[in-house]
């Protein structure tokens, strides 16, 4: 260990790095810092010899998390924990304990469950649509993780799905299921089913298991299923030491089975279990956390978030548009003078609620000369531009240099299609510039003496973590997609009732999520937010979002947000839904 993990540290996070003994329970608000406080709370336990890194498991959600969290602890000089997601756990311990518990191996895992599920569809002689496969794919999940068995499932859910009734959807979940079974694959949430049994049946494998990991950390505890929750118990046995992270706030996926009162109710679970609060915010401007605190005032579990940096910061503005393609023109012009003013394109974000508000985003940025890429795309390290880059690399990286480091990476871009000027925004071709020039910077950024060898196996590193550099491009995401991310400047559009929130929220607890959707778009913003909507016409008129009201005008400035443009009395709704707090 180079240095002390708890250096640099506020209050809040040394108390949370210096509780080593479980029950604990974090409490950790957007932008508080919590990835810091898991792997520093991690490395003074083994600074301290409280922790054996090989005894120690780390959980998150994502593959790109996991990496991260083993990055960072890597760079605290600490190596052989293991970080990784709830399925890659589950995975290698089914892996490893089958053979002997069966005689053979494991199961092969499902690579498309939709593919499955057609042919499924085709021996019960139904013929369901892409999106209703899809749709019943999400179903069979969500009865997984909830640990329901298909007679349960349909007591819970008769509605059916499609033109599906309930019987056809039952049907088709028992004839998928028979099907995995004879050509022995599992399925995703097949894995987190057998590893818990295997654990819960067999107590030789439920020794080693807890033999090999003593102390467990759990990230995004929000975000537990109760299949999740179930295989945490069995890894823990009658142990403690656990520790969870989360924040209510942030739950943004209850409708695929994520239950945040694991979260919220975790002190009465563990009666003695210490609750750290970290609420000093480290990534966003006062004024934008005002906006955030007013939007979930009052509701469970929420944080009040306090700026940690002082400076002035502008107000964050709400503006209402006439219809969606003038809202993604006026977004694209406020962008494109943002750049032209010396704004980095990386450090912008457009963040809406559904993949199809994208297209006309894209159309809009590209008339204005600036280059855009949507999240949840293709990979970075997927796509074929930077795959035939790595491999040009690598052959040079086993001959003679001639040249200096950054001059070989150069040349070796420049043979493979990088030009000094990008092409016109918009298309392949500007995307394939933009990911060459990305692999260009970080040779740029590499530290003085990186040979090409080196350089070459830290993309191979980065891939395997999806560490993925960022082109010099305007992110677009959806606002699942945003979450753990961050920008300077954000955009949040589509702020409108029927988009957010979306039309099929009509539970007060479907509303609630859809709020702390808004939540997640508004606490990516660290320097500046902008949110607005759109009117429609005919069938699409809509009116401001709900959350616009109760937000209130002492934290958004409206820009002709709700004003009543001239001669337009279709328009008269709008002109009295100008801000001010809602009843709750």
């Amino acid at each position: 260990m180079t240095a002390d993990p708890l250096e640099g540290l506020d209050e809040q996070q040394r108390e949370a790095a210096r509780a080593l003994r479980g029950p604990v329970c974090v409490l950790a608000g957007a932008g508080t810092g919590k990835t810091r406080v898991i792997t520093r709370r991690i490395a003074h336990g083994v600074d301290t010899g409280a922790y054996s890194p090989q005894r120690v498991m780390a959980v998150t959600f994502t593959a790109k998390a996991a990496g991260e969290m083993r990055g960072r602890l890597r760079a605290l000089g600490v190596t052989g924990v293991s970080a990784r997601t709830f399925h890659a756990a589950a995975l290698a311990q089914v892996n490893f304990f089958w053979p002997t518990l069966a005689g053979d191996q494991a199961p092969t895992i499902i690579d498309n469950k939709v593919r499955m599920i057609a042919h499924a569809a085709d021996g019960v002689g139904l013929s369901p649509d892409t999106a209703t496969l899809r749709d019943v794919a999400g179903e069979i999940e969500w009865r997984k993780v909830t640990m329901r068995s298909i007679d349960q499932y349909a007591a819970d859910r008769p509605g059916g799905i499609g033109r599906l009734n309930v019987d056809q959807v039952v049907a088709l979940q028992r004839a998928y299921e028979k099907l995995k079974d004879e050509r022995r694959q599992m399925d995703f949430e097949d894995v987190l089913l057998t590893c818990a049994g295997m654990i819960e049946a067999e107590p030789r494998v439920a020794a080693a298991v807890r033999e090999q990991y003593r102390h467990f950390t759990v990230d995004e505890f929000q975000d537990v299923s109760p299949l999740q929750n179930r295989l945490l118990e069995l890894w823990l046995g009658d142990r403690r030491d656990l520790c969870v992270v989360g924040d209510a706030s942030q739950t943004i996926y209850s409708f695929t089975g994520a239950d945040s009162r694991y979260l919220l109710e975790f002190d009465r679970t563990y009666e003695d279990a210490r609750v750290v609060r970290l609420e000093r915010n480290y990534r966003s401007t006062a004024a934008v956390l005002a906006v955030a605190n007013d939007l979930m005032r009052g509701r469970a579990g929420a944080l009040e978030l306090v700026a940690a940096a002082t400076e002035e910061s502008p107000v964050p503005t709400v503006r209402a548009f006439d219809d969606e393609e003038t809202e993604a023109a006026g977004v694209a012009a406020s962008i494109a003078t943002a750049v032209r003013g010396g704004a980095d394109p990386r450090s912008i974000a457009v963040l809406y609620r559904s993949h199809a508000q994208s297209a006309v985003l894209l159309s809009a940025l590209a008339k204005q000369s600036i280059a855009a890429t949507v999240l949840g795309g293709r990979k970075f390290f997927d796509q074929p531009e930077v795959r035939q880059a790595i491999m040009a690399l690598r052959a040079a990286s086993v001959a003679p240099v001639e040249t200096g480091f950054l001059a070989t990476v150069r040349d070796v871009l420049r043979s493979v299609g990088l030009t000094d000027e990008p092409p016109a925004a918009g298309g392949a071709l500007r995307d394939a510039w933009e990911a060459r020039a990305a692999l260009l910077r970080l040779a740029e950024e590499a530290p003085e003496g990186t040979t090409l060898r080196a350089f070459t196996d830290d993309l191979q590193a980065r891939a395997k973590d999806q560490h993925e550099p960022a082109t010099r491009t305007v992110t677009l995401a959806t606002l699942h997609a945003a979450k753990g991310l961050e920008w300077d400047h954000v955009y949040l559009i589509g702020v409108s009732e029927g988009l957010l929130p979306i039309s099929y929220a009509t539970t007060f607890e479907a509303v609630d999520e859809e709020r702390r959707l808004a939540y997640v778009g508004v606490t990516r913003a660290a320097r500046t937010l902008s949110v607005s909507w759109s009117r429609g016409r005919g069938r699409s008129e809509r009116s401001p979002s709900r959350f616009l009201r109760e937000i209130g005008s002492g934290s958004l400035r409206s820009a002709d947000a709700f004003a009543r443009p001239a001669g337009a009395s279709r328009r008269a709704g709008a002109a009295n839904a100008s801000p001010g707090r809602s009843d709750r």
